[in-house]
């Protein structure tokens, strides 16, 4: 599918270097460009209603950045504010989805609720075609106008995990510009061009803390989620006291408090009981997990069984498994090997090759251990 260049899209910019450069590519290629900042909630000071701070993903400095780009490239660049609906549906999901047990991976629900859902609704609005981020990743489109997923250039960068959300409608109205590219080009090209990001340094994630302190952020906002309760092993022995279930990921080894004959690692948490469950190493992994909140790109599930890649985590190694649809809205997977950090709240994002086909998020069915 051969696209018009004289679209009009709306580049979601945060002042960094990757939508600056985005937001340039497709001005070269001659596209009506639009720049849009999101200006999104995060928390207060002190807990007195002092002096809100700024959102890291978007701070003055980075709203003048982005402006200072849009301007060189000669293109409107607007704010709209998205504080109310991103803390309702982000910050108090990961508040939500951690007093329930979960590990949750707020990025996920960003852009299926925010950058492609609240921020395309508003580039739609203005008659844009297209929404376009700077995220390492790539988008085919088939003969048939089928739009497929594809991971980054660069492996090292590959954001595609995070994207395995978008519906195959909302893929249709997406564009990654750099995602043909590695980072060392994409400072380059800023550089080249006089972009005043080219060597500004990445964002990262968690952006409404203040401190980056999750869980500070947690005891504070969510303290019926951080009590002590027992540390047990599978068995129900008592071993000890454990400061916050919220403090503790499963395949942890340190920082447990706990004295043993052989290091132990945390195999599981147990909201119902708010135990920490914990054994050897020969305990810790899992073969199989369930997921729910799937989505698939194509639109449907794939009809039987198939061969695939799941990754569990952003940064974890794609492991070869089988993948078993359940319905729409549910898969299994069975993986060839143990995995030590399946953690229920994560994603489990599947690919066949490059082609990233859709994901879930990880259920907590299996994992009570008690």
């Amino acid at each position: 599918m051969t696209l018009d260049k004289k679209s009009r899209v709306v580049v979601a910019m945060s002042g960094g270097v990757d939508s600056s450069v985005a937001a340039a590519l497709l001005v070269e290629q001659g596209y009506d460009v639009i720049g849009m900042m999101m200006r999104l909630w995060s928390e207060d000071c002190d807990e007195t209603g002092g002096e809100r701070a700024a959102n890291r993903c978007c701070t003055p400095g980075q709203m003048a950045d982005a402006r200072r780009v849009a301007d060189r490239l000669g293109i409107p660049f607007y704010v709209i504010d998205t504080q109310d609906v991103f803390r309702r549906t982000i910050v108090q999901f990961f508040i939500d989805r951690y007093a329930a047990g979960d590990t949750p991976n707020p990025c996920l629900e960003c852009n299926r609720h925010i950058r492609f859902e609240w921020l395309l609704d508003h580039a739609l609005a203005l008659d844009a075609d297209y929404l376009a981020t700077g995220h390492y990743a790539r988008v085919r489109r088939d003969a048939d106008g089928t739009a497929r997923l594809l991971r980054g250039l660069d492996p090292a960068k590959d954001q595609s995990y995070v994207l395995s959300v978008l519906t195959q409608e909302r893929l249709q109205r997406a564009l990654f510009p750099i995602g043909d590219y590695e980072k060392p080009s994409v400072r380059a090209i800023a550089a080249e061009l006089g972009l005043p990001v080219a060597q500004k340094h990445d964002s990262q994630d968690l952006c409404f803390l203040s401190d980056g302190d999750y869980r500070r952020f947690l005891k504070q906002h969510a303290p019926e989620a951080v009590r002590p309760g027992p540390i047990i092993t599978r068995d129900g022995r008592t071993l000890g006291t454990h400061t916050g279930l919220p403090n503790y990921t499963i395949g942890q080894r340190k920082g447990l408090g706990i004295a043993a004959p052989e290091p132990l690692y945390v195999l599981a948490t147990d909201p119902a009981s708010n135990a920490l469950v914990v054994g050897t190493r020969d305990e810790l992994g899992r073969s199989t997990l369930s997921a729910n909140r799937v989505n698939w790109i194509a639109g449907e599930p794939p009809a039987e069984a198939f061969r695939a890649e799941v990754k569990i985590r952003y940064k974890a190694a794609p492991a070869p498994a089988w993948v078993t649809p359940q319905g729409a809205d549910r898969f299994e997977v069975t993986f060839d090997a143990p995995l030590r950090d399946v953690t229920p709240g994560q994603g489990a994002v599947v690919y066949i090759g490059d082609e990233c086909l859709g994901g879930g998020i990880i259920a907590r069915s299996g994992f009570t251990e008690v």
